[in-house]
């Protein structure tokens, strides 16, 4: 991400909430974010077919950031190993 974009990029990731969390199998989602630009999603779905079937809309959200985005996003799918807590 650009540096100078974090500030709205978070009020536009803000306004997307609704949409992300109603994705079709939404568990969790995280959006971190360092101050260099630097930073990583997780989003917890349900199945990893559920979220391939997501993967058009997730792209379209995505291109929204475009303009505070230095490069495009590469999504990986995993499958969960461990999800703890406290």
């Amino acid at each position: 991400m650009k540096p100078e974009s974090i500030e709205q990029a978070k009020a536009d990731l803000e306004k997307l909430k609704p949409r992300i969390m109603a994705m079709p199998g939404m568990i969790k989602f995280i959006n971190s974010v360092n101050d260099d630009g630097s930073g990583c999603v997780v989003s917890l779905v349900e199945s990893k077919e559920t979220s391939d079937a997501n993967a058009e809309a997730v792209l379209a959200m995505w291109n929204e950031f475009k303009d505070h985005l230095k490069s495009a996003p590469i999504a990986k799918g995993f499958e969960v190993f461990a999800d703890w807590g406290n």
